[in-house]
């Protein structure tokens, strides 16, 4: 059991050190929340003094149960207002003195003469110890005695500025802190920070710091004990002259009094005394602000002392921050309205600049359209140049084709026409008139040259148009298209438009190339427009269009 208890001693001496050096920041954030809530914790004590004030109402006076509820309220004012805790001290000194219980009117006077020395008001204190005889006391007041006296000589010691005085108090309150250990028993808290005490006073600190352990580790936090405790850690951090973590207790010091209810605030005015020096005048204005707002509820005249000129450098310090700022404050405020004069004129430049800008986008869209009109015009005269060239080379390939075949057609016909003058002569040199008149009159030699003449030219259109009949038959009904025997190229009715395809649209041109008359072209024409898939008035010109 005893080696658990030393590990978690030693384990709450890591985590407060590691938290000492790296939350104090955090720690004040606390602090200064934990101030703006203080009036939460006020309202707490004060019901529990209403609470009690209801009960004493209530008992009979003068009564051993009076003078406890009496004891109960003063230690609720004891830490909390000086004046009410003196108050009834003093009705309980005189309920015991009716009652002739000197040991209880014994122990009030204490609680009072401590009191008084809590207060700053020394020479009270001394009075009311001198009514008290040490001879009469029971042994349950002997600590009691000597840790009042100690208290009290200390006290004085402290506060006072003349050395010799200083020495005097200070050997008589050394005197009673040695008595008062002699009496104490070995494992009394009391004993135990008094030995604290004392080895902080002869410069052991490391010992002084492992007894303050001992000591924190059974305090619940928020707490007045532990507001009492960790400000005495804080004075030994001091001795070390770590300020670092001298702020850090004095800070946690000053959250439990704040939430103890505690306006005796020693904690909070020596922890804003650190931060004037390291020039947080702000948050030292705020706290010693609060500090004295508290001890003046107090009424703790030895702290309105000592926080008296901390307070007066302190608030000089704030008035010269807020004046240095209000300073700040008027050159941010020209430069600003220099800076605003020149962002106005820089609007209004823009706001031309803009304006020019929209007419020249205007302009450039108006301009913009008219290029578009233009590409579109142009667009267009490509897309009828590059038609006209399409048909321009198709009329070239046309041509070429058709020269080609005529020159072999005249080639060839040249070649028969030699060969038939050949027969004439022949035949009249022979006599053979009659003969020859049989021979032309017969037009039998015709018909091989028509048909060779109508192969060549399906031959030579098929070359140039190889999808024609497939193309020509989509413009067709279904059940209407063209059919070709076996070995034939075209037929007349696919010639009549193939003739329309190479441009031959007059009726009397097909008609005399195709040896029909000119009825039976327009015969041919209107029967397979009837037959068409299409607009009637359309046929034609898609048929123009095959390719």
């Amino acid at each position: 059991m005893a080696k658990r208890y030393k590990i978690i001693l030693f384990l709450f001496f890591i985590a407060n050190m590691a938290f000492a050096e790296g939350g104090l920041d955090s720690l004040l954030i606390d602090l200064d929340q934990t101030i703006l809530r203080h009036e939460i914790y006020k309202n707490r004590r004060e019901d529990r003094i209403h609470d009690l004030k209801e009960k004493v109402a209530m008992a009979v006076p003068g009564t051993i149960a009076a003078y406890q509820l009496n004891d109960c309220i003063y230690r609720e004012y004891k830490s909390y207002m000086c004046d009410s805790a003196v108050l009834y001290l003093t009705k309980n000194i005189r309920i015991a003195r009716d009652l002739h219980d000197q040991e209880r009117e014994y122990k009030s006077k204490l609680q009072l003469a401590s009191l008084h020395s809590a207060a700053g008001m020394y020479q009270e204190a001394v009075d009311v110890l001198k009514e008290i005889c040490r001879e009469d006391l029971p042994v349950s007041l002997v600590c009691d005695y000597y840790a009042c006296k100690e208290q009290v000589y200390r006290e004085i010691s402290g506060n006072s500025r003349d050395p010799q005085t200083i020495r005097r108090y200070e050997d008589k309150s050394f005197v009673y802190r040695d008595s008062l250990m002699m009496v104490l028993p070995e494992d009394a808290g009391r004993r135990i920070e008094l030995q604290e005490q004392a080895l902080r006073a002869d410069g052991d600190t490391s010992e002084a710091l492992r007894i303050n352990n001992l000591r924190l580790a059974k305090i619940p936090f928020g707490t007045p004990e532990y507001a009492f405790t960790s400000y005495q850690r804080a004075m030994i951090y001091r001795q070390e002259k770590n300020r670092e973590k001298e702020k850090y207790y004095l800070a946690l010091s000053s959250l439990s009094d704040i939430q103890s209810a505690i306006t005796d605030h020693a904690s909070l005015w020596m922890l804003a005394e650190l931060l004037l020096k390291e020039g947080d005048i702000e948050r030292a204005y705020h706290y010693i602000r609060f500090s004295w707002d508290e001890t003046n509820r107090f009424h703790a005249r030895s702290r309105s002392w000592q926080s008296a000129d901390i307070l007066s450098l302190i608030d000089k310090s704030y008035q010269a921050m807020v004046e240095r700022k209000n300073r700040m404050l008027v050159t941010y405020l020209t430069l600003i309205s220099v800076l605003t004069l020149l962002l106005i004129s820089a609007v209004v430049y823009i706001y031309r600049q803009m304006k020019c800008l929209a007419e020249a986008r205007n302009h450039l869209q108006e301009t913009n359209e008219r290029l578009k009109m233009l590409n579109d015009e142009l667009h267009q005269m490509n897309d009828r140049l590059q038609s006209a060239n399409l048909e321009l080379s198709e009329s070239n390939q046309i041509k070429e084709e058709y020269i080609g075949r005529f020159m072999s057609l005249c080639s060839s016909y040249i070649d028969k026409l030699d060969g038939y003058r050949r027969m004439v002569y022949k035949k009249v040199s022979s006599g053979q008139i009659e003969e020859l008149v049989k021979v032309t009159r017969s037009s039998k030699g015709l018909e091989p040259e028509l048909e060779a003449l109508y192969k060549n030219f399906d031959t030579a259109f098929l070359h140039l148009f190889p999808n024609f009949v497939a193309q020509f038959n989509s413009l067709l009904l279904e059940d209407e298209q063209v059919i070709l025997k076996k070995d034939e190229l075209l037929n007349t009715e696919l010639r009549i438009f193939a003739l329309i395809r190479l441009g031959i649209n007059d009726s009397s041109r097909i008609a005399e190339f195709l040896r029909y008359s000119v009825n039976t072209i327009y015969n041919y024409r209107a029967k397979v427009k009837n037959k068409a898939c299409v607009s009637r008035d359309n046929f034609e010109d898609l048929v123009r269009k095959i390719h």
